[in-house]
């Protein structure tokens, strides 16, 4: 809320060297000696040596190929792995296939959810909140932070010309903006020890601002006079780092959480619970400052330039992760493609390592974040904003 708002060929089988093929080699008996000169003798009755030589050698030549028969089976053998070692192989593969269920609505990849949205037209949101139930396309808003809706607290205080439809709907291209390019010096850090998520911020963002307050030489003048300035916070959130899906969604106040800008996200509402992203008039990065000077978005950022679904923009105050909606080219998540918090369950890049798990998306439309926590949420830097009275403008 602007000045009065809170806050994705098998290997050669080895051989035995033992069993190797050799290079034939020549046996040579020992007896086996040169023919001597042909001498005329008388009858010698016993045969001549190189018969001897011939008989000795068959017992020889006969162990030759029992080896050599015995080496060829050997080797094929090798050629047939056993079954057991094969079994355990497709074991092993089947273990690591096997993926731990998560609960919530499960993302489909191969689906083309479209790109509805694509003309930039928009649905009004103002009201479309409940404090009893969550519902889908609603805010569940705790009863004592909704009770303080008032339009006499601030917001935009002229209906723009993007406004169409019977103003049911507004046309974001034609959305004025607050003008300026003014750059800052971020202070951020997200540290993980144990259960515990840390991220501290000064709340100045990463990108360039508009020039706050607005200047009545600014078009955006016309139709909302925010006079707060961009002031340095000192904010800590200490956030689960493995939150705990609950079934039973719990109601939310004015913050969602924080962006890894080093920005705070808050809900979808201005102070009078209408429709922030269609009435206030924010910045080309589509932030503003409220009355304490807390630079904060209610809607996606164009300055946040990675909105896949599987990268991590933020985390909410219950600790699970905030991303963009891009599944594919043309193919953008919308409310109606989300459970009742505006969440989804995927592969999510969290820590830099791919997890399956549920996280809210940050969309085009109504209610652009999360509308209420699946796990118990942490209390926000700033109290107020945490269920109670959204801080007045002036």
């Amino acid at each position: 809320m602007e000045n009065s708002e809170q806050p994705q060929g098998d290997l050669p089988n080895k051989v035995d060297p033992a069993l190797e093929s050799k290079p034939d080699v020549p046996i040579v008996d020992p007896e086996v000696q040169p023919a001597p000169a042909l001498v005329e003798k008388p009858v010698i009755s016993s045969p001549p040596k190189r018969h001897r030589g011939l008989v000795i050698s068959l017992p020889i030549l006969l162990v030759v190929v029992l080896a050599a028969a015995g080496a060829y089976w050997l080797l094929h053998s090798h050629n047939h792995p056993k079954t057991t070692a094969t079994t355990q192989t497709q074991t092993t593969h089947t273990t690591t296939t096997t993926q731990p269920k998560v609960d919530g609505l499960q993302l489909d990849t191969k689906k083309n959810y479209g790109n509805k949205y694509a003309s930039g037209l928009l649905p009004v949101g103002d009201g479309k909140y409940s404090t009893t139930a969550a519902k889908k396309g609603y805010v569940y808003t705790c009863s004592q932070y909704a009770q303080n809706f008032s339009s006499s607290q601030g917001g935009a205080g002229t209906r723009g010309p993007w406004f169409t439809n019977n103003n049911t709907q507004y046309d974001v291209n034609k959305k004025a903006h607050v003008l300026g390019s003014v750059a800052w010096q971020p202070s951020f850090s997200n540290t993980v020890s144990g259960s515990t998520r840390t991220i501290a911020t000064n709340d100045l963002p990463n990108h360039t601002t508009g020039v706050f307050p607005i200047a009545s030489t600014d078009p955006a003048y016309s139709y909302d006079r925010n006079p707060n300035s961009i002031k340095g916070q000192t904010l800590s959130y200490a956030l689960s780092s493995n939150p705990v899906y609950n079934a039973t969604p719990n109601c939310m106040g004015g913050e969602v959480g924080v962006m890894l800008t080093g920005v705070a996200l808050f809900n979808a509402f201005d102070a009078g619970g209408r429709d922030a992203g269609a009435w206030e008039v924010q910045d080309n990065c589509g932030g503003h400052p409220e009355k304490e000077g807390e630079y904060h978005y209610h809607t996606l950022s164009s300055c946040i330039k990675d909105i896949s679904v599987s990268t991590v923009i933020g985390y909410a105050l219950d600790g699970f992760p905030i991303t963009g909606p891009q599944v594919g080219t043309n193919n953008i998540l919308t409310t109606d493609d989300l459970d009742e918090c505006h969440g989804i369950v995927s592969q999510v890049f969290v820590n830099g390592k791919a997890t399956t798990t549920y996280h809210y998306v940050m969309t085009q439309d109504f209610p652009y974040s999360a509308s209420c926590f699946r796990s118990t949420a942490a209390q926000p830097p700033h109290v107020g904003s945490a269920q109670g009275t959204p801080p007045a403008r002036q």
